[in-house]
């Protein structure tokens, strides 16, 4: 059973497919990306916990893989309790759905290094954080995903407009805010982390990646670091993960600065800037990372096969039904690239509707470039 059924849901909906697994796809609303390949779907409030239990109940999975963050988290528990499998597992899903939790736990219970941070519950706690953490800082809601709610405080008239937005942004019934000091950090990477139920964790090649509004425009891999940096930056993954247990594909975002890595957030599931593995830069996508190693089947390396990028596709223009899409014959002309349309039943301003990739022996910002091209050449609605 797949909780959230986006374009990430939709690759590992076909993953599992190929691995002979029978999926059910659940989300809010009807015809999500990954209803489209799934054996069979449901559309339910995930935030309403009865709902939740009735369609387990119903269902009767073998397998629950959450995808989203706006889910009834602490009832996983008791699934698992009853002998079914949620990957990663019940605590990471939990603990990672909101952002105080793994903050905490990274900061406080593993002595991972993160940004300076505080956490608000009204305006006046979040004028006292912002005085605590400093200017400029990150405002983002606790349970959030694809940089909604996110913003930058820069001066004392920006702390009011960043609360509302981050209650606009906010996903189900928590209505708390994390603010974060401003890392003057060279690069962001996602480091893919693989966890087994045979004990070995694994690393992608590390994503580089470039964000507007707090949500990605453009990822590639493999980015380009020290080694050292890297070496710590795997260390502080493996320590998390382990910590959270179970078994799948992590998406591990860490700053890098001069003195090292600095741990940001974490995703218990393929990350969008892992994406770029669907241009066949890796042996194995993230999609089939995630479902080999929630079937227990072993992945012994990941190797690098070719350098690539990607780019994301947005619909710019106002809320809409049906979208058209065009411009794929020139798209498709450009070589060594191709492309992957969600499927998405409407749109609305930046909501990513499709991606573009890149892939060959050209560095990565070449590829990066023709990734941006081949999405440039793809309009919707227009």
């Amino acid at each position: 059973m797949l909780l959230g059924s986006g374009e990430l849901g939709k690759e590992f909906v076909i993953a599992c497919q190929r691995l002979g697994q029978y999926v059910l796809a659940v989300d809010s609303y009807k015809g999500a990306p990954a209803m489209q390949v799934a054996h069979e779907f449901a559309v339910i409030d995930m935030l309403d916990g009865t709902a939740l239990d009735d369609l387990v109940a119903s269902f009767q999975p073998d397998i629950i893989v959450p995808e989203i963050e706006a889910i009834r988290t602490e009832h996983l528990y008791a699934y698992e309790a009853a002998g079914i499998q949620v990957v990663p597992s019940a605590k990471a899903a939990n603990f990672t759905m909101n952002r105080k939790a793994i903050r905490d736990l990274a900061a406080k219970d593993l002595g991972i290094r993160t940004a300076n941070y505080r956490y608000a519950i009204t305006l006046d706690g979040l004028k006292e954080g912002v005085a605590a953490c400093g200017m400029p800082c990150v405002v983002k809601p606790l349970m959030s995903s694809s940089g909604k709610g996110q913003s930058v405080i820069r001066t004392q008239e920006d702390i009011e407009t960043a609360w509302n937005y981050a209650m606009e942004g906010s996903r189900g019934d928590l209505k708390e805010v994390i603010v974060e000091a401003f890392i003057d950090f060279d690069y962001e990477i996602t480091l893919l982390t693989l966890t087994q139920k045979n004990g070995d964790t694994l690393f992608c090649p590390p994503i580089g990646h470039r964000q507007e509004r707090g949500d990605y425009q453009e990822s590639w891999q493999p980015a380009t670091m020290l080694d050292h940096h890297l070496e710590e930056a795997q260390q502080m993954a493996a320590k998390v993960t382990a910590a959270l247990g179970g078994q799948g594909i992590w998406g591990v975002e860490f700053f890098i600065t001069k003195e090292g890595a600095y741990f940001s957030e974490l995703s218990p599931r393929p990350h969008d800037t892992g994406m770029v593995t669907l241009a066949k830069t890796q042996n194995f996508t993230e999609f089939e990372l995630h479902a080999r190693a929630i079937l227990g089947i072993p992945v012994s390396e990941i190797t690098l096969n070719q350098n690539g990028a990607s780019a994301v596709v947005l619909a710019m223009d106002h809320k809409e039904t049906q979208p058209v899409i065009s411009g794929l014959s020139d798209a498709a002309r450009i070589s060594s690239s191709d492309f992957f349309i969600f499927g998405k039943p409407s749109t609305r301003p930046y909501r990513r509707m499709a991606v573009a990739v890149a892939f060959g022996t050209e560095s990565v910002s070449d590829l990066v470039s023709k990734a941006q091209l081949v999405a440039s050449k793809i309009k919707i609605n227009a």
